[in-house]
């Protein structure tokens, strides 16, 4: 079993940065990847961001290189995703998600999820 604690949410404008953090608790599961999604009203949830929890190694959806930067922190079991140059499409729930595997991007890769923080970007 993991535990996700999101934060770092919020009300922002277009062009403004934002960074989320998602402290993980676990003594009993190995977690080889943890990601970052995010859910838009209306819309399904979709694969951001994740890193490989052993070597750091990330890997991003198209829309965001170059914009998100997803980080680890193994001391502190937390993974943080740094959004630069926020668009109103954007704005979504974000949701952490933890992983046994390496290289999912599917929501159904991911055995482990927060709650989820909200973003939302004005314009």
């Amino acid at each position: 079993q993991v535990q996700l604690v999101e934060s770092g949410g919020g009300l922002v404008q277009a062009g403004d940065s934002l960074r989320l953090s998602c402290a993980a608790s676990t003594r009993t599961f190995s977690i080889a990847a943890m990601g970052w999604f995010r859910q838009a009203p209306g819309k399904e949830r979709e694969f951001v961001a994740a890193i490989n929890w052993s070597d750091g190694a990330p890997y991003y959806r198209d829309s965001v290189k170059g914009q998100f930067t997803i980080s680890r922190d193994k001391a502190k079991m937390t993974v943080y995703l740094q959004m630069n140059s926020l668009t109103p499409e954007g704005t979504a729930v974000y949701y952490c998600a933890a992983s046994g595997r390496l290289g999912g991007v599917r929501v159904a890769d991911f055995a482990f999820w927060g709650q989820g923080t909200r973003v939302t970007v004005s314009s």
